[in-house]
């Protein structure tokens, strides 16, 4: 299985125009397989769609801790989608797919997040890569108490949800 490492948020990524402003620009990449697909939405699925249970015991853990203050709860957020008939993946809420990327975000009066699943060339070896980029824009400072507070575990989440798209995909060490 391939291991995610941390890259350069892409310059070729629809966010692109976006990380200068950010409170939070960041990404992170994986060998794709020779044989893995070629779409994004597939690999976004992959990598979204069913998050492993100690994930979901930490968003009910930040739901309880986020209702207090107004901000949406994954629930609300499912229930939403469902309603809406607007495409989602889970509790993310596509903006554009293409063959190469899949941006998917989610805006409140506290902050704005988008998250970017790319494909790409790995320059000079013939193998492709799946990169994750994450950008959140605070509008205030519950928007900044929040992303100080999801920050820790962040590297760590998108890091094992690439995990899970490298598992289903058969990624390899290979890079």
């Amino acid at each position: 299985m391939s291991t995610s490492r941390r890259v350069s948020p892409p310059l070729t990524s629809q966010l692109a125009d976006s990380y200068g402003t950010a409170h939070l620009a960041d990404a992170f990449a994986i060998t794709l397989a020779d044989d893995a697909p070629g779409d994004a939405m597939a690999l976004a699925s992959a990598a979204l769609a069913h998050p492993p249970r100690w994930f979901r015991m930490l968003l009910a853990i930040r739901d309880a801790a986020v209702r207090p203050f107004g901000l949406k709860t994954t629930a609300a957020m499912r229930d939403h989608l469902a309603q809406s008939g607007v495409a989602h993946v889970d509790i993310f809420r596509v903006l554009s797919a293409s063959q190469q990327e899949a941006v998917f975000g989610e805006q409140d009066q506290h902050l704005d997040f988008k998250l970017s699943i790319l494909i790409r060339p790995i320059q000079g070896t013939g193998q492709r890569e799946a990169v994750a980029t994450t950008v959140v824009h605070c509008h205030n400072r519950l928007g900044k108490l929040y992303l100080a507070l999801i920050l820790p575990g962040h590297v760590f989440v998108v890091r094992s949800h690439l995990a899970a798209a490298a598992k289903r995909f058969g990624a390899s060490h290979r890079r």
